[in-house]
This record gives C-alpha cells, sequence and structure tokens, in this order.
C-alpha cells in the first residue's frame, strides 16, 4: 500500500486508515483474523465444527460489520437452524453443511465470477465433498458447474460432459474407492485439476487413504491433491490458482 501511496493511486486519509484498521478482532474464545482478505484475498471462513451457535453467531455478526459475507462449512442442521433465525438472510445447504450470509444491502448482489469451475464427482455418496467446493467457490466468486455420477464404474456415462468439463478454466474431482475419476478428467483436459479423495468406499480403500495415495501416484502429470473429504480445500486451491475476485 505505501507504494500505492507513493504513486499517487491512493489518498494520504486512505492510507492512514489503512495503517490504524485493527488486524484481529478479540471476540474471548475466537481471535478473529480480519487481515485475511488483504493477504490472502478472501476473508476468514468459519469452521463450523465443535462450535457453539451462539460462537458462530459472534463470528457472523463481527464478520459482516467488516462488509465481508460471513461464510461457514461443516456446520449441522441443528446449528442451522439457530443461525437462520438469528441471520434470516442466511442460505444452508444441507448437504455441503454450508451457511453463507450477505454482507447487506450494499454488498448483496452476486459477485463477478472469478472464472468458471467444473465440480465432477465419481459418484453421488461423494456429493457431500462436492457440494462444499461448490459452494466455497461460488463464495469466492466462481461460476460452477457440477458433474455427477460419473465415475469409472460407468465410464460411458463421463463423454457427455467433457464440453462443460474442458470449458472450465479449473476442475475439481472428488471421489472416493481407487480415486480413478481424477486420473481420467486429469487426461482429458489442459485445465489445472484438483483431486479431492473422499472417505467413500469399501474395506481397502481404508477411509480415503486408497484414493488420495492413487491420487498422488497419478500418471495424469501436474494433477493437484488436497486432503481426504476437503472440498473446502479444493475450493481454495482453485481460487489460488484463478486469483482473488477484485470485485470483493
Amino acid at each position: 500500500m505505501a507504494g500505492q501511496l507513493a504513486q499517487g493511486e491512493i489518498s494520504l486519509d486512505r492510507f492512514l486508515k489503512e495503517l490504524a484498521r485493527p488486524r484481529t478482532a478479540d471476540l474471548g474464545e475466537v481471535q478473529l483474523d480480519l487481515d485475511r482478505s488483504r493477504r490472502c484475498g478472501y476473508p476468514e471462513v468459519v469452521f463450523g465444527e465443535g462450535k457453539t451457535v451462539a460462537t458462530l453467531a459472534k463470528i457472523f455478526r463481527r464478520l459482516l460489520a467488516t462488509g465481508a459475507d460471513a461464510f461457514g462449512t461443516r456446520i449441522g442442521p441443528d446449528a442451522a437452524a439457530d443461525l437462520v433465525r438469528e441471520f434470516p438472510a442466511g442460505r444452508y445447504n444441507p448437504v455441503a453443511r454450508t451457511f453463507c450470509v450477505p454482507a447487506g444491502v450494499g454488498d448483496n448482489s452476486p459477485p463477478r465470477p472469478q472464472g468458471r469451475v467444473t465440480v465432477v464427482t465419481a459418484g453421488t455418496t461423494d456429493l457431500p465433498v462436492a457440494e462444499e467446493a461448490a459452494e466455497t467457490a461460488r463464495w469466492m466468486g466462481a461460476a460452477v458447474s457440477l458433474v455427477a455420477d460419473v465415475g469409472v464404474a460407468g465410464p460411458h456415462r463421463l463423454p457427455s460432459h467433457l464440453e462443460t468439463i474442458r470449458a472450465a478454466d479449473a476442475v475439481v474431482v472428488v471421489a472416493g474407492m481407487e480415486g480413478a475419476l481424477a486420473s481420467v478428467v486429469g487426461g482429458l483436459t489442459g485445465a489445472p485439476v484438483v483431486a479431492v479423495p473422499t472417505s467413500v468406499g469399501y474395506g481397502a480403500s481404508l477411509e480415503g487413504v486408497t484414493a488420495l495415495l492413487a491420487m498422488l501416484a497419478s500418471c495424469a502429470a501436474g494433477l493437484v491433491v488436497v486432503g481426504i473429504d476437503n472440498g473446502f480445500g479444493a475450493a481454495c486451491a482453485v481460487a489460488r490458482i484463478l486469483g482473488p475476485n477484485p470485485g470483493r
């Protein structure tokens, strides 16, 4: 920002206000990062698992006060029902277990899409992880398409979706069992592919470890792999690849 001041791109008043802006909010049991948007392009996201509704509401209110949309992951239906009463404008996705509250009337219009992302799942059981990735990518400003249930057990289902997959700027592939779909998609598109192993499968799938290792050993060059069931992390990886949304 000092460089922007020197170049005359921002005023001295704005520069001083930015210097004085708090970087952290002390909420008692939570030290909320208010500087993440400046550093990383996106505000802090709330991991809902293990947090009380009171804590979640406190965090959401503070995020909204900064002008940022409040976004939380891994939020159960009971907590979501309470949060909807607290934040009537909030939107809950019960499959993804995500909850999003827009910042307000002035910032309520949909963000400008930052790239096109296609999320592909091997099976319908992978949908919770895929939906988490899709909701996160949408919150980050991407235009998202979802292609579900096209795994290698029925490879004839995939070709009809190749146009959607190849039109994407980045692709997230969500698969359990042996995780083979990520390699297949990685060999069919030149876009960056982020693979998400899921804990779906029978005994030898080892709760996602088999898919994780298979994806790491993929012969589709350049495949990026995140942790097991980490749809949120996959969307964050895509956001870093595509770049932060300048309109957010």
